[in-house]
């Protein structure tokens, strides 16, 4: 019989290029980053051969490894850098270079605008070589976990109180640092004051958005009842006019005050940002994306349907929606700029009366759209958005675009792009596009 023997030295020689199959996925995400515009990330490097300093990551594995661990479903840079360790495709991307998660987490939310052109330049060069034409857009939001915990939002005056306490530690601290001389101690302390001081920065933010909130409106003064008690017949005295109900304060996050409470999926409510896609129908690919922080679609379609139009200077025939979305004034202004709105017109309370039927007030853009909807021709086309931008829309959430780990509008914007890049890059994989630089 033979056992199996696991402390027998064994020694083999390959290189990282034979450990990964011809075919792999990881591939296909270098080819594509090869084709990326990556002047502007070389422009940012620093370190010059020939001076003092480590010597700077290639940008182009950064963001191979974000894309490809983006892919995998991984959105933490402390797992990212550990798989760069024992996972042949994470080895294979870094090709001997060492990372740390330091430089992975600053990475992947410093470059935000970057990513954005990236985006628009990927769809450019597909329209360029008519792989893809935008004549059918479909839209659709997901709300998307904060990192935000619904316990850290917070009034005005617990507010200013932590800011008042977050910036008497912060001077503290930077007191302690000045008169301490030991190098080690110092490392420590001035790791603690960095900490303090970007919570004292939160705190600062999330006042300042409190500040911009408008406040509610003052309630209504009661009138005073007219009727008056009879002191002789015995009849009791008319009751006191109730007291008005003076509306909460608002509150804030102190730890991302740009997070919203928002109704999720489930019909809870939690602190949460809306993601916005535009998809193009016949090829999945996601076109623009878009991140606010509220929770309703109703407004949202107009400025997507402009940032398309200003990305890739057409317009598209169709654009379709859910009933979320469905606002006159932003079907007027699209059919104005020659894109023929496709979503549910709301429904009527009253059962008799037929939503899709024309209205003395409809101008005639709204008048052409319920004509649309109501023929079997608009019902069929709108089919098609269940079909595009709702599986986008579920690749994102099983990658993991389900909560994020990062704070503020800008740094989870930043995090949709690279999901948007990743669903495109797999998309235009699965359609057999090559990558061109």
């Amino acid at each position: 019989m033979m056992s199996a023997q696991r402390d027998q030295v064994e020694l083999r020689a390959c290189d990282l290029d034979s450990v990964l199959a011809d075919d792999h996925a990881a591939r296909t995400v270098w080819a594509f980053v090869q084709s990326l515009d990556l002047a502007p990330l070389y422009a940012r490097i620093k370190s010059v051969d020939g001076r003092g300093g480590a010597p700077a990551i290639d940008p182009a594995i950064l963001v191979a490894l974000w894309l490809w661990a983006t892919i995998d479903g991984v959105g933490s840079a402390r797992e990212v850098d550990r798989l760069c360790e024992r996972d042949d495709a994470y080895r294979w991307i870094c090709g001997g270079v060492g990372v740390n998660y330091h430089s992975l987490a600053d990475f992947r939310t410093q470059h935000e605008a970057w990513l954005d052109a990236q985006l628009t330049r990927s769809i450019a060069a597909l329209l360029d070589r008519r792989l893809v034409t935008l004549n059918v857009v479909a839209q659709d939001g997901l709300r998307v976990r904060a990192s935000a915990k619904a316990s850290s939002f917070r009034r005005r005056d617990k507010l200013a109180q932590l800011h008042a306490q977050a910036q008497a530690q912060v001077q503290a601290l930077k007191r302690e640092l000045a008169e301490d001389a030991g190098a080690s101690s110092r490392r420590k302390q001035a790791a603690q004051e960095r900490a303090a001081r970007e919570r004292e920065q939160r705190l600062a933010a999330a006042l300042a958005t409190m500040e911009r909130i408008k406040p509610a409106a003052e309630p209504k003064k009661a009138k005073p009842s007219k009727r008056r008690g009879r002191d002789h017949d015995g009849d009791p005295p008319a009751p006191p006019a109730p007291e008005p109900k003076v509306p909460p304060e608002p509150r804030v996050s102190s730890t991302d005050a740009d997070a919203r409470v928002m109704k999720m999926a489930d019909g809870g409510f939690r602190p949460a940002f809306n993601a916005q896609l535009a998809v193009d129908a016949a090829t999945q690919l996601i076109a623009a994306v878009d991140l606010v922080n509220s929770g309703s679609d109703m407004g949202q379609m107009d400025p997507l349907h402009q940032a398309v139009q200003q990305r890739y200077g057409l317009t598209p025939d169709h654009w379709l929606a859910d009933g979320g979305y469905t606002k006159l004034a932003a079907i007027d202004a699209l059919t104005e700029r020659g894109t023929q709105p496709v979503l549910p017109a709301a429904r009527s309370r009253n059962p008799d009366i037929n939503a899709l039927a024309p209205k003395p007030s409809d101008s005639p853009a709204q008048a052409q759209w319920r004509s649309l909807m109501a023929s079997h021709w608009g019902k069929d086309l709108y089919v098609w958005r269940g079909a595009s931008v709702e599986c986008a829309n579920a690749q994102l959430r099983r990658r993991g675009f389900t909560r994020l780990n990062v704070c503020g509008l800008v740094k989870a914007r930043a995090v949709l792009l690279w999901h948007a890049l990743a669903h495109n890059l797999m998309r235009m994989r699965s359609l057999n596009f090559a990558f061109m630089a």
